[in-house]
């Protein structure tokens, strides 16, 4: 019998820039954008809702947005992508997954992430909140950049059991944990998130994110400074790295 055809996906932009967040800071990638999620984070700056149409960059790193109709053709995709890599060769270091919450596509993502990985590897971007859907894409998956969402930022209950389901899975993979904050958020919950990143690996790095709105980091050096060393004392491996992207006004 025929392979039946790759589904056609709705996205809301695909584009190539560097990785903003995380220990990736700086590399360059190209990133395809999901729509929807399954949580709704006070803090949130990325419009996640789902669009009639998809940005996608003219050529990589003009930041000139061109809108196509979804949903989009995986072919059509693929070798976007495929002819970015070939007109930057070695320039990019992976193809981030992002959303929204791009695992709410899983099933979906199970029939791109294989072919899509041949040409280049695969960095999700992710909430943490869905271990089964990772589980079942794990194979296709080089890097992890999970979220531990704190409910001082979130304004939502952090599900910690949940949470080191989902870290117990991804640290198959080379992961880390990000967690955003701010200067409301309280030494128990970074406690908390360490204590639950170590019981699966001391290896695992923490990432502490400062909340920016409008451009401005919304939390003093000082307690940030204060919030690395109470995290170091369960798990050295932490860094304090902002949201560099949007300081250098990049997509």
């Amino acid at each position: 019998m025929p392979t039946p055809p790759i589904p056609k996906a709705d996205l809301l932009e695909i584009f190539s820039s560097i990785q903003g967040e995380g220990v990736l800071v700086g590399c360059r990638q190209i990133f395809l954008r999901f729509p929807d999620c399954n949580l709704n984070c006070r803090y949130c700056d990325t419009d996640f809702l789902q669009s009639k149409t998809c940005q996608i960059e003219s050529r990589p790193g003009t930041g000139i947005l061109n809108k196509f109709e979804n949903p989009l053709d995986f072919v059509t995709v693929e070798r976007l992508i495929a002819a970015w890599d070939s007109e930057l060769p070695g320039a990019h270091h992976s193809i981030s997954i992002t959303g929204g919450e791009p695992l709410i596509h899983q099933q979906l993502l199970s029939l791109w992430l294989p072919e899509l990985r041949k040409i280049l590897p695969i960095y999700l971007e992710t909430n943490g909140t869905l271990p089964d859907q990772l589980l079942s894409l794990i194979d296709y998956v080089d890097w992890v950049s999970m979220d531990i969402k704190l409910h001082s930022q979130t304004g939502l209950r952090t599900d910690w059991d949940l949470h080191r389901q989902f870290l117990e899975i991804a640290h198959q993979t080379d992961c880390y944990v990000k967690l955003v904050v701010g200067e409301e958020t309280p030494d128990l919950e970074l406690q908390q998130a360490a204590d639950l990143v170590s019981a699966v690996s001391k290896q695992i790095p923490i990432v502490l994110q400062p909340v920016t709105i409008e451009g401005q980091i919304t939390i003093s050096t000082k307690r940030l400074l204060q919030m690395q060393g109470l995290v170091a004392e369960v798990n050295s491996n932490v860094r304090v790295i902002p949201q560099t992207h949007r300081f250098m006004g990049v997509l």
